[in-house]
């Protein structure tokens, strides 16, 4: 459900969001519904929201309607994504099962395995920035993914900070130099290369940015 009422970028706003307030819409669905199981993914600050009563009310009226419920937060990292990417993912079970959230699978791949070789000039970001944002940081690792927060700080990793549905235009930069193509975005998030993008760049953007990771 949007995770913008509950994120830093959305300035937390929770249930004072009418996007935040969704989640009752959600509710409602599968009291009517009534699958066998649900999963819900938001960014991990519901967990602290409102010093955590936020979540207990989500928790709460999900039991309400009859399910058993249980969360935690999984990093994309540790199921093989080179792409840190915290979330707090909700299970809800009708009947009572033994559930356990999985454990760490493996180390997270290269991003050599995820960056194509051959690129559009259009990724490429201006010479300006290019030179502006190699004078103020040096990277330790190659290939890397530079990251700028809004403070203008800039860090660098051998993987990916979170993808962003509405992050500026050179929010990551591949070694600091050219924006991730949509099929580079996508695999961040652990779809195959058999997935059809068949969106414009935007709004391939927004729904990598938006999607939940496959491994995870």
């Amino acid at each position: 459900f949007p995770c913008q009422p509950f994120s830093i970028i959305g300035q937390m706003k929770g249930m004072d969001d009418t996007r935040g307030t969704l989640f009752f819409d959600i509710a409602r669905i599968i009291k009517e519904k009534k699958p066998k199981a649900f999963i819900l993914e938001n960014v991990k600050q519901l967990v602290g929201h409102d010093g955590g009563k936020t979540l207990k009310v989500i928790v709460q009226s999900l039991t309400d309607i009859g399910y058993h419920v249980q969360y935690s937060v999984l990093n994309a990292l540790d199921y093989g994504l080179p792409q840190k990417r915290e979330r707090v993912v909700i299970v809800g079970h009708r009947e009572p099962i033994m559930f356990t959230f999985p454990t760490p699978e493996k180390p997270y791949i290269s991003l050599n395995k995820i960056l194509e070789q051959e690129v559009d000039d259009k990724y490429f970001a201006s010479d300006y920035i290019r030179e502006k944002r190699k004078k103020k940081h040096k990277s330790s690792y190659y290939p890397s993914i530079w990251h700028e927060n809004k403070s203008g700080n800039i860090c660098s990793y051998p993987y990916s900070c979170a993808l962003r549905s509405g992050a500026s235009h050179n929010y990551l930069l591949v070694n600091g130099e050219r924006r991730l193509t949509p099929r580079e975005m996508f695999r961040l998030q652990g779809f195959p290369d058999w997935y059809e993008i068949k969106v414009s760049d935007a709004q391939a953007k927004k729904q990598a940015g938006n999607a939940v990771p496959v491994n995870m």
